[in-house]
């Protein structure tokens, strides 16, 4: 996951991190997640990486954001339980571009609204330290939960490491996103992982 806010704290530009999973054959869809106000200056951000991972052939969802998602006529758009509900969020994003919604529990994830999305997001899997107030952590076990109660692809989401990923894929999520665990220095490793 390319999180601007996180390689702000790095020094390292988000179009550094989209070459480096662009060069990575393997990784086949990557989120741009910007929690701030969107800035012209952070639309060209994001509208380069777009571009970058385009051309390589890695499909991009954005964050929260269906206008800009349609404006960078990216793949994809990821909400929230706190954003605009995916009925709402489906009606103006059409069918075509995927839309992924994260949940964090077995009630939220058995909510009808999940019908509409193409992928779900269970998590956080473990601690993680880019939400100010994160739900509580479900651990492999919710992991296997929510496997368990929908045959949507299912991405696990918080904390998850280089370490810790291959436990996460064997309790069930059909992949992981990471913040923190992913850099331009360890995406070889990250992609020997995908399937």
């Amino acid at each position: 996951m390319i999180d601007t806010a996180h390689l702000e704290r790095l020094g390292v530009p988000a179009t550094d991190l989209a070459e480096a999973i662009a060069a990575a054959e393997r990784i086949s869809i990557t989120q741009y997640r910007h929690k701030g106000r969107f800035t012209r200056k952070r639309f060209e951000e994001a509208k380069a990486v777009c571009e970058i991972l385009h051309r390589a052939g890695t499909l991009v969802v954005i964050n929260d954001r269906a206008d800009i998602a349609m404006a960078l006529r990216a793949d994809g758009l990821h909400v929230g339980q706190d954003d605009l509900p995916p009925s709402e969020v489906r009606s103006l994003i059409g069918e075509t571009m995927l839309l992924g919604y994260s949940t964090h529990n077995c009630d939220q994830l058995s909510h009808a609204e999940c019908q509409l999305a193409d992928y779900l997001a269970i998590g956080p899997v473990y601690a993680t330290g880019s939400k100010l107030r994160p739900d509580p952590t479900v651990g492999l076990n919710g992991v296997a939960e929510a496997r368990e109660l929908t045959d949507k692809p299912l991405v696990a989401i918080g904390g998850i490491t280089l370490g810790s990923a291959a436990d996460v894929l064997a309790s069930g999520a059909d992949c992981v996103a990471t913040i923190s665990g992913l850099s331009v220095e360890n995406i070889d490793h990250w992609q020997c992982l995908a399937r």
